[in-house]
């Protein structure tokens, strides 16, 4: 999982183990994300992770996919125990 979210957000609600790069650092930090992995882009609602994913697949990266509904999906439908907001 690729949390583009902003730190603030991920004061509030995360998923252990993502990988966090916010939005706006994408361009310059697209070297640090493994190309020959699966990867699954999450935000608060599904409009910024879909942004991220396509711009990676336009870089080249074979599998990417945008986790619909972000992180208030996450929360409804895997952890509930996540705060919305």
């Amino acid at each position: 999982l690729l949390d583009v979210r902003e730190p603030w957000e991920l004061e509030i609600a995360s998923v252990p183990g993502t990988v966090h790069i916010p939005m706006n650092q994408i361009p310059d930090c697209v070297g640090e994300l493994d190309p020959a992995r699966e990867i699954v882009v999450l935000c608060r609602v599904g409009g910024r992770s879909l942004q991220v994913a396509r711009s990676l697949e336009a870089r080249g990266f074979p599998a990417v996919a945008n986790l619909s509904g972000g992180i208030l999906a996450w929360a409804r439908d895997v952890d509930p125990s996540l705060p919305s907001y």
